[in-house]
């Protein structure tokens, strides 16, 4: 029997307010996420917005001062329409780093997928995944 269920969330803490306000346009006007729940006010504040399939994306309105890189190298969104995704990031003015691109992971059984990833407000990678 498996101990975990699955992702529960991603959680991400911004540098100031006017990056948490920004960060809220960008998964809730870019990339369409409805908010599932937030709480408190100003420094205090939070958000989480539904990423699909009972995954959430948490954000806090105030961490530290500068982000520090950690062991999380990214997180993929899935998607049905990865250029479409890639357009309104674009369109929004984040940055594209990765074009969208079919590949198939080399595993057994192979894995068809198209692919792009993006960068968010506050520096997150951001994979856009489909399955093919």
């Amino acid at each position: 029997m498996a101990l975990i269920k699955g992702l529960h969330h991603v959680a991400m803490k911004c540098s100031c307010q006017a990056e948490f306000e920004e960060e809220i346009r960008f998964y809730q006007d870019v990339l369409g996420l409805a908010v599932k729940r937030s709480w408190g006010k100003g420094a205090d504040a939070g958000i989480m917005f539904d990423a699909g399939d009972g995954a959430l994306i948490e954000i806090f309105a105030q961490g530290c001062a500068c982000h520090e890189t950690g062991s999380v190298n990214h997180y993929a969104l899935g998607t049905d329409d990865v250029d479409a995704v890639v357009k309104a990031v674009r369109e929004a003015g984040y940055a594209v780093t990765t074009e969208p691109m079919d590949l198939t992971i080399p595993s057994e059984p192979p894995f068809p997928v198209r692919i792009a990833f993006v960068v968010g407000p506050c520096g997150e990678v951001i994979e856009i995944f489909k399955e093919c």
